[in-house]
């Protein structure tokens, strides 16, 4: 289906800036100058504006009438080219401007020539089709809109399904609770509880929940419910709720009186109004309304159901109620209500296990669940149910459709746009706010109605308005991040139609010459094949790839994309080659790209950029940041007179570009290198006014006169919130550090600052001072000349302090808590503490305070002691909040540990075993290392805690038992390294354990017995020296999903007929020489293995009767020569799901193996093929090969008589990256161009020879 009401959005925003183009006095004088007439540009307005007037018309039109779609599709590229030609205009006539400074002659490109015939042609040929355009609107039936925009939306009422609801009880007994008290918060004697929540998700049904409860009808002796929807007439509300409460229809219209008789009705009741789907946001409103209800009784209450939590904001007195999505048991009861007959699904199971995926669509949304079940009732054929399952929602003929559209088509035009843009984005895209209002602003979506505003502050406007309209919402797990729910990012794909294109796979033959936005998941190499369409959108605006959920991978980008393809989108303004590992620079060209307004080559090999960037005017957004070889910027930066966004963290840049003070609109500057040379120095800073968010200034040690430091006006620069000082000496003891120190003071704005290898001997008085009311980090390191610790006690707002290797101090005591006539307790907000590399630090006296006061640290979480070798004595005892303790290398410290009864983190590592005696009771997690002493674990410290559910215990080589009784019970995760000589209790006490991870210790454990860990998921067993083997008891399964055993050098055999443990997806054995078999049975036993390792176990010659599992995804076998001999009865021909397989043979002593692999040996479902260790492999045969259609990789590793490689024929099509190493002979025949085997090679795009890569 077309986009719905996305042409007419886009446009009438898109035209917004085409007005405001034409009457910029840089593009009217530009036009002059070419002696362009003046009319053109009346005649370009003139045009425009007879389109926008039908544009309202031909938003509602084109969902149903297709001419109408396929007009606004050529309005929307005909307006699109006139925006690109002014934007050139714009850009030349800037570039004149700044050219003129520097007495450059001609600026004028060949496109513009002084004569202006060209320009001229240009707008006149966009005058033409906009004029043809407008003939054409009469004859399609466009007509100029007055008024609003119609209702689409049915009333709803108080009456509810008898039918039962699902889910909503948590919710719904709070809000009732709250309806029925008398303590809530009212204004006026009136009590507004506003439900938020977006479209569909239940907010109606939840108040005609309530509003029928038979404790509410009880209570309330006057229920009135209105459904108010978008248009929020003062009027009609007032005479619907009037006629409510009398029953009777009011015939007047005479606001005044409707008002008057309303407060009379209510006068002394103690009344129950739900206002139902309200969108207004206009305060005032909202306060006429109220006038009357404020007449009734106390205790009079008001549920207002709504979309916006801004208009939640204005109306209510207690804090937002705000509907979460119904779990997916919740969805698929509402789902069966409707699709099968009672709801009765038992009869079709199949049918079940299909629904039962189609409701994960619902994301939780009742109104989905419920439409997609009537959708299916009475329909029982598997084919409906699997191809409602394939199809997207918005492809269905259901009511959820309008549901959620509304929230679109009631956005401001301005907000549609930024909307549809998110489609480019995957489901389940954490948003960054930052990130997203960027890439609008590049691509011109935010609109300055005000020269005041800065456009992100605009854009931030825009973002929490879409999240204000539960179109975005923030994230579980970060408040920072955001994301959109499944059936509203089907929305914006469905509303964005052909203009934006996010290519998934390889499907990228539906791009069309009119797409303007395009992004893509990333795959680990990027042919040219991928991006051959992209050819034809000539239009294109957005390059964006994505990153995609493979980890620690290295992504290869083939040089066909920026050397060529790129060199044809020639519009772009939003440019990311971000993570791409063989991305080392840009070609010079990339200066003609004038519409370019955002570049991301963030964490890539760039090592320089061409110096043509700096004819990038309209530059506002540079990301360099993760480039490590970066070394240095383009010299002419400053001309960058339009960038406000420049990342260079974790760059090696060694030096600023000049005069970098020159670019007025930088917001963001990561990164500022002092230098001592004229135009590099730290002053450049002062001239940057609008500098906010993050910036470290390093190498201060370059500042000649500390006088110098108040040229860079920190402390007038308000919205800076991480500073970081950092200084590159040799730690010899400095003065002027200390006055450039005095004079970096910053606004008392900061919330974070981190000081690094500060050579003064004391700090001034500002680090610490209480005027820095927002600082919640402070991080000092490498300080070493300094033998006291500043006075940090009295920052109010302190949550994170983190002291590292300051080797001169030897006490911390009063000075460090603050003042002793402040009656502030020290440190009243602190959650983190961490001391580290105090090499002399001897003693931590307590706070004066703390028996009188409660201490110093009543917020404390988490204390890190760490490399504190002499210290000694006692620590604060007084912390009743910390939960996180890690004390390691503080051998001397013999104290105590702190009464802390929330403690549930314990982690002691080589410390004195006093510290064991008194153990905290509620543990959740302990890890102790390095108790050489150790013999047995706490001597009963722990026998009563039941409820430790994490035990690590590492080098402590005596230790020889673990605790019976109840310890071991609770226990999750076990994990025991470097303890030789514990016994492993084996009695069956560990009834919670899910993971157990044993190396280097337990050398008297023989017999391992599975059967006594019935919830365990991971077992790892690692250089047990006598195991021999596992047992499992006849008829047990275990839950187990992952199994290694490594380096045990006696283990021999798997349980007796095989492994029992269906649920099994990783199987790893290696170096275990005397081991004879795998599992038997594996092809019955162990279904759902995905990964087998077989490596260094060269007893194993032959593999179970049956065969590998059929679902093995990925194999990694190190093989014997008596096992490879076997290799064609292995059966991986029917491995149908097998990806990844590699072949190694260590020991080498697969002497006959000369060619492979054999025809019909491998499955055509590989990905990927490796080969490594065969000593006389000559060649690659071409038979065992060319079937393998989906082989994308192929590498080949210490094969040094290789000498052959299949013809590009004899060769799969498919292959993409071909890796070689350690073949000695191949390499030299591989030599790019002169080597005899090149030819064969030279199509594959990524080829790896060594350590160099060629693409």
């Amino acid at each position: 289906m077309a986009a719905v009401a996305v042409g007419g959005a886009f446009l009438s925003a898109t035209l917004r800036v085409l007005f405001d183009r034409m009457a910029s006095p840089e593009v009217l004088d530009f036009i002059r100058g070419r002696k362009v007439p003046d009319n053109l540009l009346v005649k370009l307005e003139t045009s425009c504006l007879a389109l926008n007037a039908v544009l309202n018309d031909a938003e509602e039109k084109e969902i149903s009438n297709p001419p109408v779609k396929k007009w606004l599709d050529e309005l929307r590229d005909a307006v699109c080219d006139a925006e690109n030609l002014l934007d050139e205009i714009a850009t030349v006539a800037l570039q004149c401007q700044l050219e003129a400074k520097n007495k450059v002659r001609n600026c004028i490109p060949v496109s513009f020539n002084r004569s202006g015939v060209r320009l001229k042609s240009k707008i006149e040929e966009i005058i033409i089709r906009l004029e043809d355009l407008a003939k054409q609107k009469d004859v399609i039936g466009l007509r100029e809109r007055v008024g609003g925009k119609s209702s689409q939306k049915l009333p709803t009422t108080s009456l509810i399904e008898d039918t039962g609801i699902y889910g909503r009880d948590s919710d719904k007994e709070p809000i009732v609770n709250l309806l029925l008290s008398n303590d809530a918060k009212c204004n006026d004697n009136l009590c507004v509880i506003p439900i938020v929540g977006m479209g569909g998700v239940g907010k109606t049904t939840l108040a005609q929940l309530i509003y029928n409860d038979k404790r509410i009808t009880e209570h309330f002796s006057l229920r009135v419910w209105v459904f108010v929807s978008e248009e929020f007439d003062l009027l009609r509300i007032s005479k619907l709720i009037l006629e409510e409460v009398t029953s009777q229809i009011c015939d007047t219209t005479n606001f005044n009186m409707i008002q008057t008789r309303l407060k009379e009705s209510l006068m002394g009741k103690k009344f129950f109004l739900v206002l139902d789907d309200v969108w207004n946001e206009k305060n005032g409103d909202w306060e006429v309304l109220r006038n009357p209800f404020k007449y009734g009784a106390s205790g009079s209450k008001i549920i207002v159901t709504t979309r916006h939590e801004h208009v939640a904001s204005i109306m209510r007195t207690v804090p937002i109620c705000y509907l979460n999505h119904l779990s997916n048991e919740d969805c698929w009861l509402i789902f069966a209500k409707y699709a099968f007959v009672n709801g009765n699904s038992l009869a079709y199971p199949q049918l079940e296990a299909i629904g039962r995926q189609i409701i994960k669509k619902c994301d939780g949304l009742p109104l989905a669940a419920k439409a997609l079940g009537a959708l299916l009732r009475y329909k029982l054929d598997v084919e409906e149910w699997d191809k409602i399952l394939e199809s997207e929602i918005w492809g269905m003929p259901n009511d959820v459709l309008p549901a959620l559209r509304l929230s679109y088509y009631y956005l401001p035009s301005h907000l549609k746009r930024c909307f549809a843009y998110c489609s480019l984005f995957p489901k389940d895209y954490v948003f960054k706010k930052q990130e997203l209002i960027q890439l609008w602003m590049a691509e011109g979506f935010l609109q300055q109605l005000d020269d005041n505003r800065e456009m992100e502050d605009v854009g931030d406007e825009y973002f929490l308005d879409l999240v204000s309209r539960s179109l975005m919402q923030r994230s579980n797990v970060n408040k920072l991040h955001f994301v959109m729910h499944d059936l509203v990012h089907d929305l914006a794909k469905f509303v964005s139609g052909r203009f934006c294109f996010r290519l998934e796979g390889d499907k990228i033959n539906k791009i069309i010459h009119k797409t303007h936005h395009f992004s893509y998941l990333k795959k680990q190499y990027e042919t040219s094949k991928r991006f051959e369409a992209l050819y034809k959108a000539k239009q294109l605006r957005t390059f964006l790839p994505l990153e995609s959920h493979e980890a620690n991978v290295d992504f290869y980008l083939t040089k066909n994309v920026p050397y060529d393809l790129l060199l044809m989108l020639r519009c772009l303004r939003v440019l990311s080659l971000s993570h791409y590992s063989n991305m080392i620079g840009l070609p010079e060209s990339i200066g003609d790209f004038i519409h370019l307004r955002y570049v991301d080559l963030s964490c890539t090999k760039i090592e320089s950029l061409p110096n043509s960037v700096c004819k990038l005017y309209n530059l506002q957004t540079l990301d360099l940041s993760g480039c490590e070889f970066l070394v240095m910027l383009p010299t002419n930066m400053r001309k960058l007179v339009n960038l406000r966004h420049l990342d260079i963290s974790r760059t090696s840049i060694k030096k600023m570009p000049i005069q970098m003070g020159g670019l007025k609109h930088l917001r963001t500057l990561t990164k500022f290198i002092v230098d001592k040379d004229s135009g590099f120095q730290i002053g450049e800073l002062g001239e940057l006014s609008n500098l906010r968010g993050t910036i470290l200034i390093s190498k201060l040690q370059n500042v000649i006169n500390p006088m110098d430091v108040l040229k860079a006006k920190l402390k007038a620069k308000r919205h800076i919130e991480e500073l970081k000082l950092e200084w590159d000496t040799n730690g010899i003891v400095s003065q002027s550090e200390r006055d450039v120190l005095e004079h970096l003071l910053p606004h008392t704005n900061l919330k974070r600052l981190f000081i690094n290898s500060y050579s003064g001997t004391s700090f001034p008085s500002w680090v610490g001072d209480r005027s820095f009311t927002n600082i919640t980090v402070l991080h000092l390191k490498s300080c070493r000349c300094c033998p006291s610790l500043p006075s940090l006690g009295q920052l109010p707002s302190l949550q994170d302090l983190s002291i590292v290797g300051f080797d001169k101090v030897v006490r911390v005591g009063p000075d460090f808590y603050g003042s002793c006539s402040s009656a502030v307790t020290p440190f009243a907000s602190l959650r983190i503490l961490k001391f580290e590399g105090m090499l002399n630090w001897e003693e931590w006296l307590c706070y004066d305070g703390e028996n009188e006061q409660g201490g110093a640290f009543l917020r404390l979480q988490d204390l890190y002691l760490v490399d504190c070798p002499k210290l000694s004595g006692s620590l604060p005892k007084q912390i009743p909040s910390l939960s996180t303790l890690v004390i390691s290398n503080c051998s001397q410290l013999e104290t105590s540990l702190p009464s802390a009864p929330a403690i549930r983190d314990l982690r002691l590592m080589f410390c004195n075993e006093v510290l064991l005696k008194e153990m905290p009771a509620k543990l959740n997690e302990l890890r102790m290392e390095g108790f050489h002493n150790l013999e047995s674990l706490l001597d009963g410290a722990m026998d009563h805690n039941h409820c430790l559910e994490e035990l690590i215990i590492w080098d402590c080589p005596v230790l020889k038992f673990l605790p019976r009784g109840g310890l071991l019970t609770s226990l999750k995760k076990l994990g025991i390294l470097n303890c030789k000589e514990l016994q492993f209790p084996t009695y069956p006490s560990y009834s919670s354990l899910e993971s157990l991870y044993i190396s280097h210790s337990c050398n008297s454990l023989m017999s391992f017995p599975l059967d006594i860990f019935p919830k365990l998921c991971y077992l790892g067993i690692k250089m047990c020296r006598d195991m021999e083997s596992l047992s499992v008891s006849e008829g047990h399964h275990l839950d187990l999903l992952v199994l290694e055993i490594e380096e045990c050098p006696n283990f021999v055999a798997f349980p007796s007929g095989g492994l029992p443990a269906p649920n099994l997806t990783r199987l790893k054995v290696t170096s275990c020489p005397r081991l004879v078999s795998l599992p038997q049975n594996m092809h019955l036993l162990l279904p759902s293995l995905q990964s087998l390792y077989i490596e260094d176990c060269p007893q194993v010659d032959l593999f179970p009767e049956g065969g590998l599992p059929t679902n093995l995804n990925r194999f990694v076998i190190d093989v014997s020569e008596k096992l490879f001999a076997n290799r064609m009865d292995w059966g991986l021909q029917r491995l149908c799901s097998l990806q990844i397989l590699l072949f190694s043979n260590l020991a080498g002593d697969c002497q006959d193996v000369q060619s492979f692999p054999e025809e019909n040996l491998l499955p055509t479902s590989l990905s990927t093929l490796g080969i490594a260790g065969f000593p006389n492999l000559r060649s690659l045969d071409k038979r065992g090969l060319q079937h393998l259609t989906s082989l994308e990789e192929l590498w080949i590793k210490d094969c040094p008589k290789l000498k052959h490689m299949p013809t590009k024929k004899g060769m799969p099509i498919s292959i993409s990256h071909l890796q070689i190493r350690q073949c000695s002979l191949l390499t030299k025949r591989l030599q790019r161009k002169k080597g005899k085997e090149w030819r064969k090679i030279a199509h594959i795009p990524f080829i790896e020879i060594g350590d160099e890569v060629i693409s």
